[in-house]
């Protein structure tokens, strides 16, 4: 993978959000809706590790987002943002925060 500079990753929008609710989405095994607070502005996504993790995972958590994707429309829902995860054969871990950071908080 090639290197990026310091002004091409200052482009992207990395913050701490707490999920504020969770869900399956009926008919899909994969994938979860989402619901992050970005610090004072919800957003749905849809995140992938359904069949590793139950919605009740997600809920309260303090995770790390990419806040300025494209959204894109997934199993008929508009995806507005991304939660990270590492992933090891095949399965995300998700990259969360256990101190009390308040939602919005810009990762740098």
């Amino acid at each position: 993978m090639g290197e990026i500079s310091i002004e091409d990753f200052m482009k992207l929008d990395l913050r701490i959000v707490e999920v504020t609710r969770a869900s399956r989405i009926p008919g899909k095994s994969k994938i979860l809706l989402v619901e992050v607070d970005m610090g004072g502005e919800k957003r749905e996504v849809v995140v992938g590790g359904g069949e590793f993790y139950e919605p009740d995972f997600f809920v309260g958590r303090k995770m790390v987002f990419l806040g300025n994707l494209q959204p894109k429309k997934i199993a008929g829902i508009e995806s507005r943002g991304m939660l990270l995860a590492a992933e090891f054969n095949g399965r995300p871990y998700w990259l969360y925060v256990e101190e009390d950071v308040p939602a919005g908080s810009e990762i740098r």
